[in-house]
């Protein structure tokens, strides 16, 4: 059984954002390919998350939108709000990520990524913007 890990920087522009990562996913994989197996994509953060979606700019456009209405920023009836530790009001971002993954896995069968014909990987900021996010792409399995 073979284990590499890559780690994948990230710089985000908005306080809601969604990158696709799919290219940068199937690099690693290319660079540590297992014939049997799985990669994991795994978020190292709690206000950014990863999903497996499709990638059209209307669609990405509505996946927008509905976060922004899911949790608004700005309400006065976030406690957290009030006094946050790390300075940031950021509860909406909390509150939206009750429902999103931190990682995604992705089987690996006969040396390919089984990702459907309209999957993509993507980091879906919702605290932006961030000089600094981190990915970690985890592949595991059989030579």
């Amino acid at each position: 059984m073979h284990f590499h890990v890559e780690q994948i920087q990230l710089t985000t522009q908005a306080p809601i954002e969604i990158i696709d990562l799919s290219e940068q996913v199937r690099q690693a994989f290319a660079r540590h390919p297992v014939r049997q197996g799985w990669v994991t994509i795994t978020s190292a953060h709690t206000t950014a998350f990863v999903a497996l979606n499709e990638r059209e700019p209307k669609l990405q456009q509505d996946m927008l939108d509905f976060l922004t209405r899911l949790a608004p920023p700005g309400q006065t009836h976030y406690r957290h709000d009030i006094d946050p530790i790390d300075g940031r009001p950021n509860t909406h971002s909390h509150l939206i990520g009750l429902f999103m993954n931190a990682s995604e896995t992705i089987l690996v069968e006969d040396g390919r990524l089984l990702l459907g014909e309209w999957q993509s990987v993507f980091f879906i900021e919702l605290d932006g913007p961030r000089p600094q996010r981190q990915v970690r792409v985890q592949i595991a399995g059989l030579a």
